[in-house]
């Protein structure tokens, strides 16, 4: 199918335009943030003096070094649980005969519609009855249930996508179960796997709800909600505000940075037929 030059650049317009959309909120973020502090800059200006200094006051304010380490800790929980039970339910949902295996998908794609604001007050009852409140395991655990749902889903188009002559193979061979997923679909699944890490930091690392809720001490609190508790505390300064959001970005863009090349292999993986 050819594809004419109106057509291309048709595409390359629209393309244009939506790049322009992204990226002109970050680009006013940066501009606020290199004003002048305690101002109220009105529209997008890199005129005069820029205002570096800002972004070490507000690492200093905001104290990120203690933040990070306890966003760093929730990620380094979060994650490998998030993937080992999602990649571990997906396969067992697609290769093995599991007794109700499709009331149990279902189950996890109802996951997906429940709104995690609705379960806020129950979560917090029950992590104090089991006096985890103040703890990373009150915001780890329910972060790891919310995020399964979407893991099992991604994961299980990926094993749905490799041909089942892999599993036959692997069972002609004598592989059991657990070795043909260890050795074989695991290492067949690095760009899904990639993705999920990638989401599910992303998603760790941004959440601020249930930090708030069920973590007291400000010094336990993880960076997003942290900001919550900055902004509060500098409602007034604009300019600090922005350089914090800024500094809570950096890690985000430099793991997509590191996993891109994945992400964009998971992301056109069946797109192309042979």
């Amino acid at each position: 199918m050819r594809i004419s030059r109106t057509e291309n650049l048709a595409g390359g317009v629209v393309l244009l335009a939506l790049v322009v959309f992204t990226v002109m909120p970050f680009v006013s973020l940066f501009s606020v943030a290199l004003a002048p502090a305690n101002t109220l800059p009105s529209g997008i200006s890199f005129a005069g003096h820029l205002h570096w200094e800002n972004f070490a006051t507000a690492f200093q304010l905001a104290h990120f070094p203690t933040l990070m380490v306890s966003s760093a800790t929730l990620v380094a929980v979060v994650v490998p649980l998030v993937l080992l039970c999602s990649t571990m339910a997906a396969y067992s949902l697609t290769w093995l005969r599991v007794p109700a295996g499709g009331v149990l998908f279902v189950v996890f794609l109802a996951g997906l519609t429940i709104p995690t604001e609705s379960l806020i007050t129950p979560l917090y009852l029950t992590m104090s009855q089991l006096h985890l409140t103040n703890t990373v395991w009150s915001v780890a655990l329910p972060l790891t249930a919310f995020q399964m749902p979407f893991g099992v889903f991604w994961m299980r188009s990926h094993f749905l996508g490799m041909p089942a002559e892999i599993e036959e193979a692997a069972q002609v061979d004598g592989a059991g179960p657990v070795r043909t997923f260890l050795q074989i679909q695991v290492p067949l699944a690095r760009a899904a796997i990639s993705t999920m890490v990638i989401l599910s930091f992303l998603w760790t690392w941004n959440h601020f709800i249930l930090t708030l809720v069920m973590i007291d001490d400000p010094a336990k609190r993880t960076v997003g909600g942290a900001l919550a508790g900055f902004q509060g505390a500098h409602a007034t300064d604009v300019v600090m505000l922005c350089a914090a959001a800024l500094l809570m970005m950096i890690p985000t863009l430099l793991v997509f940075a590191v996993f891109q090349r994945q992400f964009r292999a998971a992301l056109l993986q069946g797109s192309v037929k042979a």
